[in-house]
């Protein structure tokens, strides 16, 4: 017998009572979406653990995909067998022979109350039954190089020996959807890796100012939400030209007030594809404090523009843990690609840190942006980016 399954622990999901059967149903869907690409593969839901059945597919390959779900608090190979003595004892037996090492420990549970034979009994039985049949191992409870966990449930009995660390959070799809502002810097795609692991599903807007900001920096924006696929499913992005409002808003608001302003015409439009697109709230990177947008005072006069909540996931992160994050998730290297986008552009030399409502909204009154912002909304692209367009680009980056 090799390794024929792969065990599913449940995380934060387990606690959700009457909602538990729906959520585990769409983490269901989001692993059976994430593995596609292996047909063979059957995947099915319990109340306390779902499991994967290989059936001939190459595991190393479904683990490595199975680290990416929210949802999945941790996971193992595993020898799915009958709950029967015999056949239990030959199975623990194969599966420390797969292993290397000098010290091993059983660790086993049994969920099904109506096996006959308890917890500790059953470790002394199968400790005892690898003793005698192994040269060369002894037992260490305490710092074991081997920990072979067998789980008696009632369906069958679970022999793994190495549990897996998962993303753990909310299956993508529990907890309704979101409008991710995605610049093309480092903090924005790591919000909303943040908040896919609240449950939430994404999609993006990009404001661009074609011919101040280059295809480039586009392509730059396009292959962050590429990115955030791997996480979370399909991404839709938003691509919104913003190149006349931005002229207009610096031409005839006060320089030092130009930075809130644009931010507030960003937040508006926003508002309107979210209400367009039934998404009930808005997600972007700010950090507090980071740069003259993200004071205390700036997020307050920008908010006023809409009622919307705005999640700020990194809102008192350090800048040193975002970089982190970025990193393991594979957007920094594309993050930091030499292309500006509108937000660095039209910069003034001295934006206003603490602006207030009432100037603001003195300096926008004699503005009508009614029609730029009409205009901006018509020309609106969308591009919808999936998983498999992600492992696509990584390819064609290996081949360059």
């Amino acid at each position: 017998m090799i390794y024929n399954h792969i065990l599913v622990r449940y995380g934060e999901l387990a606690l959700k009572g009457k909602n538990r059967k729906s959520f585990i149903q769409i983490l269901k869907n989001n692993v059976e979406k994430k593995l596609n690409d292996y047909p063979n593969i059957k995947v099915k839901a319990r109340r306390d653990h779902m499991y994967i059945l290989l059936n001939g597919e190459d595991y190393e390959a479904i683990l490595e995909k199975c680290k990416d779900i929210f949802g999945i608090q941790s996971f193992s190979l595993a020898m799915k067998i009958e709950n029967d003595q015999e056949k239990i004892k030959e199975a623990a037996l194969e599966a420390l022979r797969l292993e290397s090492g000098e010290t091993f420990k059983v660790t086993c549970k049994r969920p099904n109350k109506d096996f006959p034979i308890g917890s500790q009994d059953m470790n002394q039985i199968l400790g005892g039954h690898l003793l005698s049949h192994t040269d060369g191992w002894t037992v260490d409870v305490h710092q074991p190089d081997v920990e072979l966990r067998v789980e008696i449930r009632h369906d069958a009995t679970y022999i793994t020996s190495k549990k897996i660390q998962g993303k753990g959070g909310l299956p993508v799809g529990t907890t309704g959807k979101t409008l991710l502002l995605l610049s093309g810097g480092i903090d924005s795609p790591v919000a909303g890796y943040l908040t896919m692991n609240r449950g939430v599903e994404i999609e993006a807007i990009h404001f661009h100012s074609p011919p101040f900001t280059s295809e480039r920096a586009k392509q730059k924006v396009e292959d962050l939400a590429r990115v955030l696929t791997k996480y979370g499913g399909d991404v839709k992005l938003h691509l919104v030209p913003f190149t006349e409002i931005q002229q207009k808003i610096f031409q005839e608001a006060p320089e030092n007030y130009g930075m809130t302003i644009m931010r507030r015409l960003m937040m508006r439009i926003s508002e309107m594809v979210a209400k367009q697109r039934d998404i009930l709230s808005i997600t972007t990177g700010e950090n507090l404090g980071q740069v003259a947008s993200q004071t205390m005072e700036s997020m307050h006069t920008i908010n006023e523009v809409t009622n919307y909540p705005i999640i700020r996931p990194l809102v008192a992160m350090d800048k040193i843990d975002i970089i982190d994050i970025s990193k393991k998730i594979g957007a920094y290297e594309i993050s930091i690609r030499p292309y500006e986008d509108c937000c660095t552009i039209f910069v003034p030399k001295s934006p206003k840190t603490k602006p207030r409502r009432d100037k603001v909204n003195e300096f926008e009154r004699p503005i009508d942006f009614s029609m730029d912002i009409e205009k901006a909304l018509n020309n609106m692209e969308t591009v919808t980016f999936s998983a498999t367009d992600e492992e696509k680009e990584d390819e064609f980056e290996d081949l360059l």
